[in-house]
């Protein structure tokens, strides 16, 4: 890259977020302006120092500054490792670089600037997964945000990445709200818009293969034996430590459950790889697809693969499924809510809900594979639970701002307001108010969009 990042990446983002805040009257600090001459020479001795090979696990005065460095490595080349790719290291230790330089800056800043709570985006990779862990060393209280999935809708998070805090969540925010028709309805009439993505801003078929017949005919299924689903993920999104992962990493759980199945001939192992390998913002350049042939050549005659190109709807060759193994998708939230027994491999959401068979470590994941086919769907009593979940997923973690509309180019939305700044007045947007007392008050970032009445902006 000849002119860095400066020029292709920060340009835009820092203007746009320079001008909205100068104009609000807001001070506008840049890291610069808090890194000393020494800190420069101090950050590059020690990215240039440090062994590759414990870039990664590199802790500063307990921060887990390498951990966020590999991780924007990881995106920047779109794969889930290093290996093999030639400037690999050298980016890597650039990272590594602005990683510590974020580290000083930061602590500098909260040093000569004291501050209740800060606001940003996401909560890793570099710069904001430093600002992250600088903030909670020091004891200030965190909030990090993400676009989600829904139309207009956002998730907040307290004192970490969601990545971290919907594993973490406590059961009794959803499993003890009031159930009623209405609401499953609801769920479930939402849940069905996934298949085609209708309600969603983030979506990857238009117009998905439905009928299993025609699955079952193009992947060469035989009707006679139970068929076992595997979803993938992209392998480079989001690559951060999870306590309970059963695996190294994603790939690594795919060649595992790969040699299983390869000896339970009598199933059938169907594996969905993740269409935003492709579609997605970040194109990957490490293809779950071309890992597996790398490493097995030709899969066993009961193991079957859809592309991430293939129109297949996941949804319905999921449903055909006795039961599915994931690792971090989303998927499982709505495939328990569908009744679909689910393994948890990795660090999916639906994890610690008492919904799934979840393993932490590989002897209990191949216990669990053991007891496969389940033969039987989720009880009644386990899929109203799940289908309580996933309306807390989808209607009360993803708050609406209706305020907020898509925008063509970048940024991807803008701020719309009708009736000018009295649009933003309390008791105007149920949504911000449930943002805003979250920020100020420290309360929970639960919209209860079961009680509140803000219009549908679905």
């Amino acid at each position: 890259m000849r002119v860095g990042p400066k020029e292709r990446y920060c340009k835009g983002c820092f203007e746009n977020s320079e001008s909205c805040f100068s104009s609000a009257g807001i001070a506008v600090h840049k890291y610069g302006e808090f890194i000393s001459e020494k800190d420069r020479s101090t950050a590059a001795s020690i990215s240039a120092e440090t062994p590759f090979e414990e870039i990664a696990n590199f802790h500063l005065e307990g921060m887990s500054v390498g951990e966020h460095a590999i991780a924007g490595a990881l995106r920047f080349f779109a794969r889930g490792t290093l290996e093999g790719e030639p400037n690999g290291e050298a980016i890597l230790r650039r990272f590594f670089e602005a990683a510590l330089l974020t580290t000083y800056a930061v602590n500098e800043l909260f040093e000569r600037e004291k501050y209740d709570v800060v606001v940003f985006s996401h909560g890793i990779y570099i710069p904001l997964g430093i600002v992250g862990e600088v903030a909670r060393k020091k004891g200030i209280r965190i909030v990090n945000w993400v676009t989600a999935y829904r139309k207009q809708r956002f998730i907040f998070s307290h004192g970490d990445t969601y990545h971290h805090t919907m594993i973490s969540e406590p059961i009794e925010h959803w499993d003890n709200m009031p159930w009623t028709q209405a609401l499953e309805e609801r769920t479930m009439a939402y849940l069905e818009s996934r298949t085609q993505g209708t309600r969603d801003w983030i979506w990857f078929h238009e117009k998905p293969e439905e009928e299993m017949a025609k699955i079952a005919q193009e992947l060469g299924l035989d009707p006679c034996k139970p068929i076992i689903g595997l979803l993938t993920n992209v392998v480079w999104d989001a690559q951060l430590h999870f306590k309970a992962n059963a695996f190294a990493n994603m790939l690594d759980w795919i060649t595992e459950t790969i040699k299983y199945f390869s000896d339970r001939q009598e199933l059938q192992l169907v594996i969905r790889v993740h269409p935003a390998e492709i579609r997605g913002t970040v194109k990957s350049r490490q293809r779950v697809m071309d890992e597996i042939n790398k490493r097995f050549g030709e899969l066993p005659t009961n193991i079957f693969v859809i592309g991430p190109e293939s129109p297949i709807s996941t949804y319905a060759a999921m449903e055909a499924c006795d039961s599915v193994i994931i690792y971090g998708t989303k998927t499982g939230v709505e495939l328990t809510a569908r009744g679909i027994p689910v393994i948890v491999a990795g660090e999916a959401w639906v994890r610690n809900k008492g919904l799934t068979s979840d393993a932490n470590t590989q002897k209990e994941y191949v216990g669990i594979l053991d007891s496969l086919p389940f033969g039987k769907r989720l009880d009644r009593e386990s899929v109203m639970r799940a289908r309580k979940y996933a309306y807390h997923f989808f209607f009360r973690r993803m708050i609406p701002l209706s305020m907020v509309i898509p925008n063509e180019g970048f940024p991807p939305f803008k701020v719309s307001l009708k009736n000018g700044e009295s649009d933003l007045a309390p008791g105007k947007s149920l949504g911000l108010d449930v943002i805003c007392q979250g920020i100020l008050e420290g309360k929970e970032f639960i919209y209860r969009d079961e009680i509140d009445s803000e219009p549908q902006i679905d």
